[in-house]
Parts: structure tokens; C-alpha cells; sequence
């Protein structure tokens, strides 16, 4: 009998040893063709090239169809599934508690643009270190398609209606609550969407990504503004997207000629953004006001880094912290002495 030896294929390492395969998570349950997963796919991309270590990661989401995302990324990373539209605070208290770690929170229009606005807004003013993904289908998926605050005026669903109200813009309400990164993407544009996620997960603060995620089930009528066949007319990159880790030589490749604005980030990180038919600067905030308000005017699908302030303090610097984390403190250390006590309450009179 002769026998062939047959060579397995080599399996890609990342710096710190890992596969991609050690960034997946559970097979998805969510509707074949759902945005959700394509992003959940970067998402896991994205940490394996940036040499992420799972276990220094936590990940955050709500309620709906988006809050069931992190099931299918970074199994090894532990995660929170809150209330609807509780979870920014949860992520506050989690990563406020323990410094070291990053975040990832995953919302919907639903979790962030109606019940959650108000935590959504707040964590963004506090610039809190995470990133924060806004899963935006335009409607609720998990009860059955009925209109979220992201669907457009005008939009009609079958058993819905015609929906009268004007829409909830997610890049808009980030810059107006002072975020230091804002994005935009298309999850039908996978090579952008985890160019940006690599930037968003290197910024010191809040970073939030609004990405159109088409629900193929109850919302992916052609002339919607959430479905694929209008995303991929009408998506309108600013810029192109390189991600330039601190460590490698900054190289450009396939790049035609053209303007190229380089923003560094803290840890010396470059975003390497290529101007295509815009001259467009992302670190003016009102150049940013304005491109969103041309492309509502305009009808487009303006994606790409809206906005980066790569210079703004967090909410992390506003407190004197020691570098332990806090939830890793013994109760008489996190506990002032009695003495101290005392004091106080002589001075104030307590």
C-alpha cells in the first residue's frame, strides 16, 4: 500500500498566539443574510489582526435582535446582556470599575435611538473608553418589523403603515453630545466597516459607529434607506480607510495619487484616510455637522470616520484613580481611615 502524505494548510497566529478562530463565538441564530453577522464577522477580523487578547475584553448590549450579536464574537471575553436601553450605564459601571479592560457595546436604533437616548447621550458627554456599535436596521426586527426612530419619513411596511415621522440621525446626535469619534458604515461594505472598527477600538474614548444593518426579513425594500439594494447605490465613502498599527512602518498600498490626512491616535496608532471626491477634514467638528446635513439634503449615504478627537481628556481622567483597577481594591483601601473621617467631621461640622 503507498500512502500520501497530505500537508494541512498553515493556520494563520497573530502576535499574541491566537487564531481567528479563537475570536469567534456561537453559531449565529439571527436571520440568514442579517447585517448583524457580516459585522460580527469584522468585529472578529478586526481583534484578530489588532492582536487583541479576548480575555481583556468585555462586551455590553441591550435588547433586540443587534443585543443578541455578541453571542457570535469573542467567546472567550466574558459579557453583560442588559435592560432595553440600559446599557450604557452598564458598561459605565463595569469599565469604570476595572480600567484595564476595553469595551464593546452592541445597541440597536431601537436600544439606543427610543428607549435609550437618554443613557446613550450621557455616556457619550462622559466620553467613556469603548466603542460603542449601533446596529441600525430602521426597524424592530425581534417584534415583528414595526418602525424604529431611525426609519425614514414617509416609509411604508407591509402591516405598518406609512410612518410619519421624521428620522432619529445616530452620527448627529453623537457630535451634538460632544463624542470624540464618530463613524458611519454599511455592513454590506465589510472591508471599511472593520478598517473602522480597528481606529474606533484604538481611540481613547467614546467611539461610536452607526452601521446600516439591513433586516432582510422585515426591512429590505429597495427604495429603504436600511436595505441593501439603496445602501450599495447610494453609500458615499469620504474618505478611504488604512489602519497603521503603532508598530509597523507606515506603507500605503494600492493607494492611487491623491490628498492623504493622517490622524495619530494616543497610543501612536495612525488612521491613514485618503480623500476621494470630498476635501474633508474629520477632526473639524463642524465640517462634520455639515457633511451630515448636505447628505440628508442630498439623499447619500455619507460613510467613513466622520469625526476624530484624538486629543480629548476621558472620563477616566477626570478622577484621580490609582492604577488598580478599583474592583480589584481591599475594602480598607477603598474605605478613607477613620481618622480622616473623623477630620471631615470636625471641618464641616458633622
Amino acid at each position: 500500500m503507498i500512502t500520501q502524505e497530505v500537508s494541512s494548510p498553515k493556520v494563520q497566529v497573530n502576535r499574541v498566539g491566537l487564531t481567528r478562530s479563537d475570536y469567534r463565538g456561537l453559531p449565529s441564530t439571527l436571520c440568514q443574510g442579517c447585517g448583524h453577522n457580516a459585522i460580527a464577522n469584522q468585529i472578529i477580523s478586526a481583534m484578530f489582526e489588532l492582536d487583541v487578547v479576548p480575555e481583556k475584553v468585555v462586551k455590553f448590549s441591550g435588547i433586540g435582535c443587534s443585543s443578541k450579536s455578541p453571542t457570535y464574537f469573542l467567546n472567550r471575553s466574558f459579557g453583560f446582556n442588559g435592560l432595553h436601553g440600559r446599557m450604557p450605564s452598564l458598561a459605565l459601571g463595569a469599565l469604570f470599575a476595572d480600567t484595564s479592560l476595553k469595551g464593546i457595546g452592541v445597541s440597536g436604533d431601537g436600544d439606543t435611538a427610543s428607549i435609550g437616548m437618554g443613557q446613550f447621550k450621557h455616556l457619550v458627554r462622559r466620553n467613556l473608553p469603548m466603542v460603542y456599535i449601533v446596529e441600525n436596521n430602521g426597524v424592530y426586527g425581534l417584534t415583528k418589523g414595526q418602525f424604529s426612530a431611525t426609519a425614514e419619513k414617509g416609509l411604508t411596511l407591509k402591516r405598518q403603515g406609512t410612518n410619519p415621522y421624521m428620522p432619529v440621525d445616530i452620527c448627529l446626535e453623537a457630535l451634538v453630545a460632544n463624542a470624540t469619534f464618530v463613524a458611519r458604515s454599511f455592513a454590506g461594505d465589510p472591508k471599511q466597516v472593520k478598517e473602522i472598527l480597528k481606529a474606533a477600538f484604538s481611540h481613547r474614548g467614546i467611539a461610536v459607529i452607526d452601521i446600516i444593518s439591513p433586516c432582510v426579513t422585515f426591512h429590505n425594500q429597495e427604495n429603504s434607506l436600511h436595505s441593501y439594494a439603496w445602501g450599495k447605490d447610494h453609500e458615499m465613502p469620504l474618505h478611504d480607510i488604512t489602519f497603521v498599527p503603532p508598530r509597523e512602518e507606515i506603507y500605503i498600498e494600492d493607494f492611487e495619487p491623491g490628498t492623504v490626512r493622517e490622524v495619530q491616535l494616543h497610543d501612536g496608532s495612525t488612521i491613514m484616510l485618503k480623500k476621494l471626491d470630498h476635501d474633508y477634514d474629520p477632526t473639524d467638528l463642524f465640517a462634520a455637522l455639515r457633511v451630515l446635513e448636505e447628505a440628508k439634503q442630498n439623499n447619500w449615504l455619507i460613510t467613513g470616520i466622520i469625526y476624530v478627537n484624538p486629543d480629548a481628556p476621558t472620563m477616566f481622567d477626570a478622577y484621580n484613580l490609582p492604577e488598580e483597577p478599583l474592583n480589584r481594591l481591599s475594602q480598607d483601601r477603598l474605605r478613607p481611615p477613620q481618622d480622616t473621617l473623623e477630620q471631615l467631621n470636625r471641618v464641616f461640622g458633622v
